[in-house]
């Protein structure tokens, strides 16, 4: 099943091949989906064929060719228009736009249930996974946390993620994350690190010869290096929530 954005794509693609001949750009994928980077366009290409609907040719710049439709589209069922540009169709970005992103589909496997034995954590606001925003330190409200994920001892918290710079540690913009309240990290652990005081970010953290990097699970994100002593340790993940 294929979610709402990767149909829109694959719907747009197809239109245009028999319009021109050719596929569209990945700036012009980009602002008909009104999404803000050619990252999360090659997510969408790369889904596309993981599931054989579409082909990418090798040495060839533009080169998509269409293998498969799903089967509401050769029934000839109604798609999403292209005529409009994406700031007329839905004045563009909103909130809802990441929700549509999310796969219909029933939670992994490996998720939890929040069930009887939940515990209330303090939701401190949004933390960023792409630019850096300033730091939170008031809470908005409580979420449900299962007691099970909650590690050791000690006081945890929840963010809101802003951002896709950890998407490929299955991080997505919009999840809540469950801190555990910690200043010590080991190498390789994902953080809530405060950087120069005022910059609160959610990053792998690597040490080495004093110097402290912070780095992204997105290629499009550049690892940011540090002193030791411009980087505080927060907490360190220890769950996801996601709604679907």
């Amino acid at each position: 099943m294929l979610t709402r954005k990767q149909l829109e794509l694959l719907a747009f693609i197809n239109k245009r091949l028999q319009r021109d001949g050719v596929p569209p750009s990945f700036d012009e994928m980009k602002e008909q989906l009104g999404l803000r980077s050619k990252s999360g366009i090659h997510r969408l290409i790369t889904a596309l064929e993981e599931r054989g609907f579409i082909r990418r040719l090798p040495h060839r710049a533009r080169a998509i060719e269409i293998v498969r439709l799903p089967d509401a589209m050769e029934a000839g069922q109604p798609l999403p228009s292209f005529d409009a540009s994406p700031v007329s169709r839905g004045g563009g970005f909103s909130p809802r736009v990441i929700d549509g992103d999310r796969p219909d589909i029933p939670a992994p496997g490996g998720a939890m249930t929040v069930a009887a034995n939940a515990i209330d954590v303090p939701l401190m606001g949004r933390i960023a996974a792409g630019v850096p925003i300033e730091a939170i330190s008031e809470a908005t409200h409580n979420v449900a946390v299962p007691g099970s994920m909650l590690s050791g001892h000690g006081n945890h918290y929840a963010l809101e993620v802003k951002g896709d710079s950890m998407i490929d540690a299955g991080i997505n913009d919009g999840d809540v994350v469950v801190i555990r309240e910690t200043s010590t990290a080991d190498n390789g652990d994902i953080v809530v690190a405060l950087v120069e005081g005022h910059e609160a970010t959610l990053k792998r953290l690597r040490r080495k010869n004093g110097m402290i990097a912070l780095e992204a699970a997105n290629p499009a994100y550049e690892t940011r290096v540090f002193r030791d002593d411009q980087v505080k340790v927060q907490g360190r993940l220890v769950g996801l929530i996601r709604t679907y």
